[in-house]
C-alpha cells in the first residue's frame, strides 16, 4: 500500500473522497443541494487544508468552521452526518494508503468530525 507523502496523494486522496461523498444517500445533499458547491474552487482547498494538516504547508486560507453554519441553518448537520463523513474518509484511506500520514489523516479527520458536531449542535441551540 502507498504511503501518503504528497500533495499529488492528497489530490488522490480527496478527489476519491468527493466522489464516494456526492454519492452518498446521507450526506450528498449537504453538499450538491444546499451548499450547492462549486468543485473548481472546492477541491483546491480540500487539498491545501489537508496538506496544512498532514505535512505542515500553510498553504490553506480559509474558515471551514464558518462555512459549515450557514448549511447547518438550512439543514442541521447532526452526529450521524459527521459519522457518516468520517466513515467514508477512513474508507477511503484505508483503501488508497497507509503509513504514519494516513493514520494520521484518520486521527485529525475524527477530532475534526467532533468539533464540527459539537459547533453545529450548540449553534442549533443558540
Amino acid at each position: 500500500m502507498k504511503k501518503l507523502e504528497t500533495r499529488e496523494d492528497i489530490e488522490q486522496l480527496v478527489n476519491s473522497f468527493y466522489t464516494k461523498v456526492i454519492k452518498d444517500e446521507k450526506i450528498a445533499s449537504f453538499f450538491t443541494d444546499i451548499a450547492k458547491v462549486d468543485w473548481e474552487q472546492h477541491l483546491p482547498k480540500m487539498y491545501s487544508f489537508w496538506e496544512s494538516i498532514l505535512f505542515g504547508q500553510m498553504t490553506y486560507k480559509g474558515n471551514p468552521m464558518g462555512a459549515h453554519f450557514p448549511v447547518n441553518e438550512i439543514k442541521a448537520m447532526e452526529q450521524e452526518h459527521f459519522e457518516r463523513w468520517l466513515e467514508l474518509w477512513t474508507q477511503t484511506i484505508e483503501e488508497n494508503f497507509a503509513g504514519e500520514n494516513a493514520d494520521l489523516a484518520i486521527y485529525k479527520a475524527q477530532n475534526i468530525a467532533k468539533l464540527m458536531a459539537f459547533k453545529m449542535e450548540i449553534a442549533r441551540r443558540l
